[in-house]
Protein backbone atom coordinates (compact mmCIF):
# COMPACT_ATOMS: atom_id res chain seq x y z
CA UNK A 1 0.00 0.00 0.00
CA UNK A 2 1.33 3.30 -1.11
CA UNK A 3 0.27 6.43 0.49
CA UNK A 4 0.70 9.83 -1.41
CA UNK A 5 0.86 13.16 -0.10
CA UNK A 6 -0.52 16.27 -2.29
CA UNK A 7 -1.35 19.81 -2.40
CA UNK A 8 -3.75 21.35 -4.44
CA UNK A 9 -5.69 25.07 -4.39
CA UNK A 10 -9.04 25.56 -5.34
CA UNK A 11 -10.61 28.93 -5.21
CA UNK A 12 -14.32 29.45 -3.93
CA UNK A 13 -16.28 32.15 -2.76
CA UNK A 14 -17.94 32.64 0.65
CA UNK A 15 -20.24 35.02 2.44
CA UNK A 16 -18.34 36.26 5.81
CA UNK A 17 -20.49 37.41 8.26
CA UNK A 18 -18.34 40.27 9.64
CA UNK A 19 -19.58 42.64 12.17
CA UNK A 20 -20.38 44.98 10.04
CA UNK A 21 -22.75 43.33 7.78
CA UNK A 22 -24.30 41.40 11.22
CA UNK A 23 -25.31 45.25 12.33
CA UNK A 24 -26.42 46.15 8.71
CA UNK A 25 -28.98 42.87 9.25
CA UNK A 26 -30.03 43.42 12.80
CA UNK A 27 -30.51 47.01 11.69
CA UNK A 28 -33.30 45.91 8.80
CA UNK A 29 -35.80 44.04 11.23
CA UNK A 30 -35.49 46.95 14.32
CA UNK A 31 -38.97 48.64 14.20
CA UNK A 32 -38.69 52.62 14.37
CA UNK A 33 -38.73 52.66 18.36
CA UNK A 34 -35.86 49.52 18.72
CA UNK A 35 -33.91 51.59 15.75
CA UNK A 36 -33.72 55.05 17.72
CA UNK A 37 -32.65 53.22 20.84
CA UNK A 38 -30.08 51.37 18.63
CA UNK A 39 -28.62 54.62 17.24
CA UNK A 40 -28.65 55.80 20.93
CA UNK A 41 -26.68 53.35 22.59
CA UNK A 42 -24.20 53.59 19.55
CA UNK A 43 -23.58 57.21 20.03
CA UNK A 44 -23.10 56.38 23.85
CA UNK A 45 -20.24 53.73 22.78
CA UNK A 46 -18.71 55.89 19.62
CA UNK A 47 -17.35 58.78 20.76
CA UNK A 48 -16.91 60.19 16.78
CA UNK A 49 -20.76 59.58 16.23
CA UNK A 50 -22.48 63.18 16.81
CA UNK A 51 -25.80 64.46 16.15
CA UNK A 52 -26.62 67.19 14.12
CA UNK A 53 -29.56 69.20 14.64
CA UNK A 54 -28.73 72.69 13.05
CA UNK A 55 -28.49 73.34 8.43
CA UNK A 56 -26.18 71.41 6.39
CA UNK A 57 -25.32 73.17 4.02
CA UNK A 58 -23.02 72.04 0.64
CA UNK A 59 -19.10 73.43 0.05
CA UNK A 60 -20.56 77.35 -1.49
CA UNK A 61 -22.88 77.81 1.42
CA UNK A 62 -26.23 77.35 -0.18
CA UNK A 63 -28.01 74.96 1.77
CA UNK A 64 -31.30 74.56 -0.67
CA UNK A 65 -29.49 72.77 -2.91
CA UNK A 66 -27.48 70.91 -0.49
CA UNK A 67 -30.67 69.61 0.62
CA UNK A 68 -32.37 68.79 -2.59
CA UNK A 69 -29.17 67.25 -3.84
CA UNK A 70 -29.22 65.09 0.05
CA UNK A 71 -32.41 63.97 -0.76
CA UNK A 72 -32.20 63.02 -4.12
CA UNK A 73 -28.63 60.70 -3.38
CA UNK A 74 -31.20 59.29 -0.30
CA UNK A 75 -33.63 57.57 -2.94
CA UNK A 76 -30.94 56.35 -5.13
CA UNK A 77 -30.38 52.70 -4.63
CA UNK A 78 -26.66 52.38 -2.67
CA UNK A 79 -23.94 51.19 -4.42
CA UNK A 80 -20.28 50.16 -3.26
CA UNK A 81 -18.72 53.59 -5.14
CA UNK A 82 -21.44 56.02 -3.68
CA UNK A 83 -20.57 55.17 0.10
CA UNK A 84 -18.95 58.71 0.86
CA UNK A 85 -19.38 60.00 3.54
CA UNK A 86 -19.29 63.63 2.59
CA UNK A 87 -23.26 63.99 1.94
CA UNK A 88 -24.01 62.77 5.40
CA UNK A 89 -20.78 64.73 7.45
CA UNK A 90 -21.16 67.71 8.24
CA UNK A 91 -18.12 69.50 9.95
CA UNK A 92 -17.53 71.17 12.67
CA UNK A 93 -16.11 74.44 14.12
CA UNK A 94 -16.39 73.53 17.39
CA UNK A 95 -12.98 73.85 18.96
CA UNK A 96 -12.30 71.49 22.06
CA UNK A 97 -9.43 69.09 23.62
CA UNK A 98 -10.00 66.00 21.67
CA UNK A 99 -7.54 63.94 23.82
CA UNK A 100 -8.95 64.39 26.86
CA UNK A 101 -12.43 63.57 25.07
CA UNK A 102 -11.10 60.20 23.81
CA UNK A 103 -10.11 59.68 27.26
CA UNK A 104 -13.39 60.11 28.43
CA UNK A 105 -14.36 57.60 26.21
CA UNK A 106 -11.95 55.12 26.98
CA UNK A 107 -11.89 55.34 30.67
CA UNK A 108 -14.98 52.54 32.77
CA UNK A 109 -16.07 55.83 34.67
CA UNK A 110 -19.22 57.75 33.84
CA UNK A 111 -18.75 61.03 34.49
CA UNK A 112 -20.38 64.34 33.02
CA UNK A 113 -19.86 65.48 29.59
CA UNK A 114 -17.87 68.12 28.74
CA UNK A 115 -19.05 71.32 29.01
CA UNK A 116 -21.41 70.34 31.09
CA UNK A 117 -23.31 72.18 33.86
CA UNK A 118 -22.40 70.65 37.56
CA UNK A 119 -24.78 68.21 38.75
CA UNK A 120 -27.41 69.31 41.44
CA UNK A 121 -27.34 67.21 44.15
CA UNK A 122 -30.57 68.25 45.58
CA UNK A 123 -32.22 68.02 42.45
CA UNK A 124 -35.09 65.56 42.19
CA UNK A 125 -34.54 62.55 41.22
CA UNK A 126 -36.53 61.74 37.71
CA UNK A 127 -37.54 58.18 38.90
CA UNK A 128 -39.95 60.24 41.87
CA UNK A 129 -41.97 61.53 38.60
CA UNK A 130 -42.30 58.32 36.91
CA UNK A 131 -45.34 55.91 38.27
CA UNK A 132 -44.77 51.92 38.84
CA UNK A 133 -47.04 49.37 37.43
CA UNK A 134 -49.50 47.74 40.15
CA UNK A 135 -50.24 43.41 39.79
CA UNK A 136 -53.38 42.05 40.17
CA UNK A 137 -51.33 40.73 43.01
CA UNK A 138 -50.34 43.89 44.90
CA UNK A 139 -53.77 45.34 43.67
CA UNK A 140 -55.48 42.41 45.84
CA UNK A 141 -53.02 42.84 48.67
CA UNK A 142 -54.26 46.61 49.54
CA UNK A 143 -57.67 45.44 49.92
CA UNK A 144 -56.55 42.45 52.02
CA UNK A 145 -55.05 44.97 54.45
CA UNK A 146 -58.34 46.93 54.95
CA UNK A 147 -59.46 43.69 56.30
CA UNK A 148 -59.79 43.12 59.99
CA UNK A 149 -58.20 39.06 60.24
CA UNK A 150 -56.32 37.48 62.68
CA UNK A 151 -52.46 36.77 61.67
CA UNK A 152 -53.97 33.22 61.05
CA UNK A 153 -56.45 34.63 58.64
CA UNK A 154 -54.09 36.85 56.64
CA UNK A 155 -51.40 34.65 56.68
CA UNK A 156 -54.15 32.13 54.41
CA UNK A 157 -55.87 34.93 52.40
CA UNK A 158 -52.23 36.27 51.06
CA UNK A 159 -51.24 32.79 50.35
CA UNK A 160 -54.83 32.44 48.38
CA UNK A 161 -53.80 35.80 46.52
CA UNK A 162 -50.27 34.56 45.76
CA UNK A 163 -51.47 31.33 44.12
CA UNK A 164 -53.80 33.47 41.83
CA UNK A 165 -52.41 33.94 38.17
CA UNK A 166 -52.76 36.59 35.55
CA UNK A 167 -56.46 35.21 34.35
CA UNK A 168 -57.56 35.46 37.79
CA UNK A 169 -57.74 31.40 39.02
CA UNK A 170 -56.07 29.68 41.71
CA UNK A 171 -53.12 27.49 40.12
CA UNK A 172 -52.73 25.33 42.92
CA UNK A 173 -55.76 23.04 44.61
CA UNK A 174 -57.38 24.65 46.90
CA UNK A 175 -57.16 22.04 49.38
CA UNK A 176 -53.24 21.71 49.42
CA UNK A 177 -53.18 25.88 50.42
CA UNK A 178 -55.74 24.92 53.43
CA UNK A 179 -52.97 22.33 54.72
CA UNK A 180 -50.62 24.34 55.14
CA UNK A 181 -52.51 26.26 57.56
CA UNK A 182 -54.62 25.24 61.41
CA UNK A 183 -57.61 27.13 59.99
CA UNK A 184 -60.89 24.47 59.11
CA UNK A 185 -61.94 24.48 55.93
CA UNK A 186 -65.26 26.43 56.65
CA UNK A 187 -62.88 29.16 57.86
CA UNK A 188 -60.76 28.73 54.59
CA UNK A 189 -64.19 28.68 52.42
CA UNK A 190 -65.09 32.09 54.11
CA UNK A 191 -61.91 33.42 53.42
CA UNK A 192 -61.97 32.73 49.76
CA UNK A 193 -65.17 34.14 49.38
CA UNK A 194 -63.75 37.44 50.57
CA UNK A 195 -60.81 36.94 48.20
CA UNK A 196 -63.47 36.62 45.50
CA UNK A 197 -65.16 39.75 46.48
CA UNK A 198 -61.99 41.82 45.84
CA UNK A 199 -61.63 44.18 43.14
CA UNK A 200 -62.02 42.59 40.10
CA UNK A 201 -64.91 40.39 41.35
CA UNK A 202 -63.93 36.70 40.74
CA UNK A 203 -60.41 36.61 41.12
CA UNK A 204 -59.52 33.67 43.45
CA UNK A 205 -62.27 31.44 41.40
CA UNK A 206 -61.23 27.36 41.14
CA UNK A 207 -63.33 27.17 37.72
CA UNK A 208 -65.23 29.28 35.36
CA UNK A 209 -68.27 28.35 37.51
CA UNK A 210 -66.73 29.93 40.74
CA UNK A 211 -65.68 33.20 38.75
CA UNK A 212 -69.37 33.69 36.98
CA UNK A 213 -71.28 32.82 40.47
CA UNK A 214 -69.05 35.58 42.57
CA UNK A 215 -70.22 38.08 40.00
CA UNK A 216 -73.66 37.18 39.94
CA UNK A 217 -73.97 37.02 43.53
CA UNK A 218 -72.98 40.78 44.07
CA UNK A 219 -75.21 42.00 41.29
CA UNK A 220 -77.59 44.90 42.43
CA UNK A 221 -81.01 42.75 41.43
CA UNK A 222 -79.94 39.08 42.32
CA UNK A 223 -80.76 36.42 39.91
CA UNK A 224 -81.70 33.09 41.43
CA UNK A 225 -82.53 31.55 37.52
CA UNK A 226 -79.11 33.38 36.96
CA UNK A 227 -77.33 31.53 39.77
CA UNK A 228 -78.91 28.05 38.73
CA UNK A 229 -78.20 28.64 35.56
CA UNK A 230 -74.77 29.01 36.45
CA UNK A 231 -74.55 25.73 39.12
CA UNK A 232 -76.33 23.50 36.71
CA UNK A 233 -76.76 24.37 33.20
CA UNK A 234 -73.36 25.98 31.72
CA UNK A 235 -73.05 22.64 29.32
CA UNK A 236 -76.55 23.26 28.05
CA UNK A 237 -75.88 27.16 27.88
CA UNK A 238 -72.88 26.34 25.89
CA UNK A 239 -74.62 24.58 23.95
CA UNK A 240 -77.45 27.12 23.18
CA UNK A 241 -80.49 24.20 24.50
CA UNK A 242 -82.41 27.20 26.08
CA UNK A 243 -85.52 24.47 25.36
CA UNK A 244 -84.11 21.79 27.88
CA UNK A 245 -83.24 24.72 30.57
CA UNK A 246 -86.57 26.07 30.45
CA UNK A 247 -87.92 22.37 30.71
CA UNK A 248 -85.98 21.81 33.60
CA UNK A 249 -86.11 24.99 35.84
CA UNK A 250 -89.57 25.23 35.09
CA UNK A 251 -89.76 28.75 33.19
CA UNK A 252 -90.83 29.70 29.94
CA UNK A 253 -87.99 29.42 26.99
CA UNK A 254 -88.36 32.94 26.15
CA UNK A 255 -86.57 34.15 29.92
CA UNK A 256 -83.86 31.81 30.05
CA UNK A 257 -82.61 33.41 27.01
CA UNK A 258 -82.92 37.02 28.43
CA UNK A 259 -81.76 35.75 31.52
CA UNK A 260 -78.45 34.17 29.94
CA UNK A 261 -77.67 37.68 28.43
CA UNK A 262 -76.56 39.10 31.17
CA UNK A 263 -73.68 36.73 31.51
CA UNK A 264 -72.48 38.76 28.24
CA UNK A 265 -71.47 41.27 31.00
CA UNK A 266 -69.26 39.49 33.20
CA UNK A 267 -65.77 38.98 32.64
CA UNK A 268 -64.65 35.40 32.24
CA UNK A 269 -61.01 36.35 33.26
CA UNK A 270 -61.28 38.92 35.99
CA UNK A 271 -57.26 39.15 36.36
CA UNK A 272 -57.05 40.56 33.28
CA UNK A 273 -58.59 43.81 34.23
CA UNK A 274 -55.66 44.58 36.38
CA UNK A 275 -52.57 44.33 33.91
CA UNK A 276 -49.39 44.81 35.07
CA UNK A 277 -47.54 44.89 31.92
CA UNK A 278 -46.66 48.13 29.90
CA UNK A 279 -48.90 49.79 27.37
CA UNK A 280 -46.86 48.90 24.27
CA UNK A 281 -47.64 51.79 21.83
CA UNK A 282 -47.11 50.66 18.07
CA UNK A 283 -45.31 53.03 16.04
CA UNK A 284 -45.71 53.32 12.15
CA UNK A 285 -42.36 53.39 10.15
CA UNK A 286 -44.10 53.90 6.87
CA UNK A 287 -46.68 56.49 6.23
CA UNK A 288 -48.92 56.12 3.02
CA UNK A 289 -51.18 59.25 2.09
CA UNK A 290 -52.86 59.88 -0.44
CA UNK A 291 -52.42 63.07 -2.52
CA UNK A 292 -53.77 63.85 -5.38
CA UNK A 293 -55.74 60.58 -6.29
CA UNK A 294 -52.06 59.13 -6.03
CA UNK A 295 -50.38 57.12 -2.72
CA UNK A 296 -46.86 58.66 -1.46
CA UNK A 297 -44.91 56.64 0.59
CA UNK A 298 -43.09 58.03 3.63
CA UNK A 299 -41.11 56.44 5.73
CA UNK A 300 -40.79 57.55 9.22
CA UNK A 301 -37.64 59.05 10.76
CA UNK A 302 -39.16 61.20 13.24
CA UNK A 303 -36.56 61.13 16.07
CA UNK A 304 -33.93 59.52 14.32
CA UNK A 305 -31.07 61.60 14.70
CA UNK A 306 -28.80 63.44 11.79
CA UNK A 307 -25.38 61.94 12.06
CA UNK A 308 -22.12 63.03 11.38
CA UNK A 309 -18.20 62.13 12.53
CA UNK A 310 -16.43 65.17 14.60
CA UNK A 311 -13.72 67.14 12.06
CA UNK A 312 -11.29 67.31 15.32
CA UNK A 313 -11.51 63.08 15.37
CA UNK A 314 -10.95 63.13 11.28
CA UNK A 315 -7.95 65.96 11.22
CA UNK A 316 -6.33 63.59 14.07
CA UNK A 317 -5.95 60.57 11.47
CA UNK A 318 -3.69 63.43 9.20
CA UNK A 319 -1.30 64.52 11.51
CA UNK A 320 2.41 62.36 12.29
CA UNK A 321 2.30 59.92 14.71
CA UNK A 322 3.91 60.00 17.86
CA UNK A 323 4.39 57.29 20.39
CA UNK A 324 1.91 58.98 22.67
CA UNK A 325 -1.14 59.05 20.30
CA UNK A 326 -0.30 55.89 17.95
CA UNK A 327 -2.59 54.17 20.50
CA UNK A 328 -5.07 57.17 20.45
CA UNK A 329 -5.21 56.79 16.78
CA UNK A 330 -5.36 53.16 16.37
CA UNK A 331 -8.62 53.67 18.47
CA UNK A 332 -9.60 56.39 16.67
CA UNK A 333 -9.40 54.43 12.97
CA UNK A 334 -11.27 51.47 14.42
CA UNK A 335 -14.21 53.44 15.91
CA UNK A 336 -14.18 55.92 12.30
CA UNK A 337 -14.77 52.71 10.39
CA UNK A 338 -17.54 52.02 12.55
CA UNK A 339 -19.19 55.09 12.48
CA UNK A 340 -18.88 55.57 8.38
CA UNK A 341 -20.83 51.87 8.18
CA UNK A 342 -23.40 52.61 10.77
CA UNK A 343 -24.49 55.49 8.80
CA UNK A 344 -23.95 53.54 5.53
CA UNK A 345 -26.63 51.21 6.73
CA UNK A 346 -28.82 53.47 8.38
CA UNK A 347 -29.34 54.88 4.80
CA UNK A 348 -29.36 51.40 3.22
CA UNK A 349 -32.12 50.53 5.71
CA UNK A 350 -34.22 53.68 5.17
CA UNK A 351 -33.59 53.53 1.14
CA UNK A 352 -34.75 49.58 1.46
CA UNK A 353 -38.37 50.30 3.54
CA UNK A 354 -39.30 52.68 1.16
CA UNK A 355 -38.97 50.73 -1.88
CA UNK A 356 -41.20 47.88 0.16
CA UNK A 357 -43.42 50.51 1.45
CA UNK A 358 -43.99 51.54 -2.41
CA UNK A 359 -44.02 48.31 -3.76
CA UNK A 360 -46.80 47.45 -1.47
CA UNK A 361 -48.90 50.00 -2.33
CA UNK A 362 -48.58 49.33 -5.87
CA UNK A 363 -50.10 46.20 -5.47
CA UNK A 364 -52.87 46.76 -3.04
CA UNK A 365 -53.91 50.29 -4.90
CA UNK A 366 -57.91 48.33 -4.46
CA UNK A 367 -57.08 47.54 -1.04
CA UNK A 368 -55.91 51.57 0.29
CA UNK A 369 -58.81 52.88 -1.73
CA UNK A 370 -61.73 50.26 -1.09
CA UNK A 371 -60.96 48.35 2.12
CA UNK A 372 -59.81 45.08 3.43
CA UNK A 373 -62.37 43.25 1.39
CA UNK A 374 -60.40 43.96 -1.81
CA UNK A 375 -56.80 42.64 -0.21
CA UNK A 376 -54.93 40.67 -3.09
CA UNK A 377 -52.69 37.65 -2.59
CA UNK A 378 -49.29 38.86 -2.21
CA UNK A 379 -46.26 36.66 -1.10
CA UNK A 380 -42.41 37.89 -0.64
CA UNK A 381 -41.29 36.72 -3.47
CA UNK A 382 -43.73 38.98 -5.37
CA UNK A 383 -42.30 42.03 -3.68
CA UNK A 384 -38.79 40.64 -4.01
CA UNK A 385 -39.13 40.75 -7.52
CA UNK A 386 -40.48 43.89 -7.70
CA UNK A 387 -37.82 45.69 -5.89
CA UNK A 388 -34.77 43.33 -6.96
CA UNK A 389 -33.82 41.83 -3.52
CA UNK A 390 -33.94 38.46 -1.79
CA UNK A 391 -37.20 37.11 -0.15
CA UNK A 392 -35.17 37.18 2.77
CA UNK A 393 -34.48 40.67 2.71
CA UNK A 394 -37.70 41.53 2.39
CA UNK A 395 -38.84 39.40 5.56
CA UNK A 396 -36.22 41.38 7.64
CA UNK A 397 -37.62 44.71 6.61
CA UNK A 398 -41.53 44.08 7.32
CA UNK A 399 -40.87 42.27 10.60
CA UNK A 400 -42.38 43.71 13.31
CA UNK A 401 -42.77 46.93 11.36
CA UNK A 402 -46.34 48.73 10.80
CA UNK A 403 -47.95 50.86 7.86
CA UNK A 404 -50.50 53.84 8.97
CA UNK A 405 -52.95 54.65 5.73
CA UNK A 406 -55.82 56.65 5.57
CA UNK A 407 -57.90 53.62 6.38
CA UNK A 408 -55.99 52.11 9.53
CA UNK A 409 -52.98 50.60 10.99
CA UNK A 410 -51.89 47.53 9.82
CA UNK A 411 -48.60 45.20 9.98
CA UNK A 412 -46.70 44.87 7.03
CA UNK A 413 -46.67 40.83 7.31
CA UNK A 414 -50.70 41.71 7.37
CA UNK A 415 -50.31 41.90 3.73
CA UNK A 416 -48.65 38.77 2.74
CA UNK A 417 -51.58 36.23 2.15
CA UNK A 418 -51.21 32.88 -0.16
CA UNK A 419 -54.16 33.09 -2.22
CA UNK A 420 -57.04 31.04 -1.45
CA UNK A 421 -59.49 29.48 -3.50
CA UNK A 422 -59.92 28.99 -7.57
CA UNK A 423 -61.79 31.73 -8.83
CA UNK A 424 -64.07 32.28 -11.75
CA UNK A 425 -60.83 32.42 -14.06
CA UNK A 426 -59.21 29.05 -12.72
CA UNK A 427 -56.61 31.35 -10.16
CA UNK A 428 -56.30 31.77 -6.82
CA UNK A 429 -57.45 35.27 -6.67
CA UNK A 430 -58.79 35.43 -2.46
CA UNK A 431 -56.61 36.00 0.67
CA UNK A 432 -56.80 34.36 3.27
CA UNK A 433 -57.86 37.49 4.98
CA UNK A 434 -60.85 38.39 2.63
CA UNK A 435 -61.86 34.85 2.91
CA UNK A 436 -62.07 35.08 7.06
CA UNK A 437 -64.18 38.07 6.21
CA UNK A 438 -66.46 36.33 3.76
CA UNK A 439 -66.71 33.61 6.17
CA UNK A 440 -67.95 36.02 9.06
CA UNK A 441 -70.42 37.84 7.31
CA UNK A 442 -72.03 34.41 6.55
CA UNK A 443 -71.78 33.66 9.91
CA UNK A 444 -73.02 37.13 11.22
CA UNK A 445 -76.18 36.96 8.90
CA UNK A 446 -77.17 33.37 9.63
CA UNK A 447 -80.71 31.98 10.89
CA UNK A 448 -79.70 31.31 14.67
CA UNK A 449 -82.34 28.31 13.92
CA UNK A 450 -81.31 26.32 10.92
CA UNK A 451 -77.23 28.07 11.59
CA UNK A 452 -74.87 27.49 8.11
CA UNK A 453 -73.14 23.89 7.97
CA UNK A 454 -69.14 24.05 6.97
CA UNK A 455 -70.02 22.59 3.66
CA UNK A 456 -73.10 25.43 2.77
CA UNK A 457 -70.58 28.04 3.46
CA UNK A 458 -68.51 26.15 0.93
CA UNK A 459 -71.30 26.23 -1.36
CA UNK A 460 -72.02 29.69 -0.60
CA UNK A 461 -68.76 30.87 -1.58
CA UNK A 462 -68.28 28.74 -4.42
CA UNK A 463 -71.01 30.56 -5.89
CA UNK A 464 -68.86 33.77 -5.61
CA UNK A 465 -66.15 31.75 -7.22
CA UNK A 466 -64.48 31.45 -4.03
CA UNK A 467 -63.24 27.56 -4.40
CA UNK A 468 -62.58 26.00 -0.87
CA UNK A 469 -63.14 22.75 0.79
CA UNK A 470 -64.85 21.87 3.78
CA UNK A 471 -62.15 21.76 6.24
CA UNK A 472 -60.89 24.86 5.42
CA UNK A 473 -63.93 26.47 6.07
CA UNK A 474 -63.81 24.37 9.42
CA UNK A 475 -60.29 25.59 9.91
CA UNK A 476 -60.73 29.65 9.31
CA UNK A 477 -64.25 29.30 11.28
CA UNK A 478 -62.51 27.81 14.56
CA UNK A 479 -59.79 30.72 14.47
CA UNK A 480 -62.15 33.24 14.64
CA UNK A 481 -63.79 31.40 17.61
CA UNK A 482 -67.30 30.20 16.15
CA UNK A 483 -68.22 27.34 17.53
CA UNK A 484 -69.78 24.48 15.10
CA UNK A 485 -73.53 24.73 13.55
CA UNK A 486 -74.52 21.92 16.03
CA UNK A 487 -73.72 23.97 19.10
CA UNK A 488 -74.79 27.61 17.69
CA UNK A 489 -77.82 26.23 16.80
CA UNK A 490 -80.82 27.90 18.84
CA UNK A 491 -82.64 25.11 20.20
Amino acid sequence: MVIKISQSLKQSQSLMMTPQLQQAIKLLTLNHMEMKNAISEEMVENPLLEEYSGELVNENGDSSDYVSDNIEKQNKEMKSEDYDERPIMASSEDHFDWGTYVESFESNKSGSSLGASSYDEEAPNYENFVSGTQSLADHLMWQLRMESLTDEEFELSSLIIGNINDDGYLSASFDEIVEQSNLSLEEAEDLLLMVQRFDPIGCGSRDLKDCLLAQAIIMEERSPLLEKIIKTHLNDLQNRNFSKIAKLTGVLEELVIETSTILKQFYPKPGRLVSSQDTQYVVPDIFVEEVSGKFSVVVNDEGIPRLRISRHYKEMLTKKESAETSKAKEYVEEKLKSAVWLIKSIQNRQNTITKVGQAIVKKQQDFFRKGPKHLKPMILKNIAEEIGMHESTVSRVTSNKYLHSPIGVFELKFFFNAGLGGGKNGGSDVSSEVLKIKIKNLLDNENPKRPLSDQKIGELLDREGVKVARRTVAKYREMMGYLSSSKRKMK
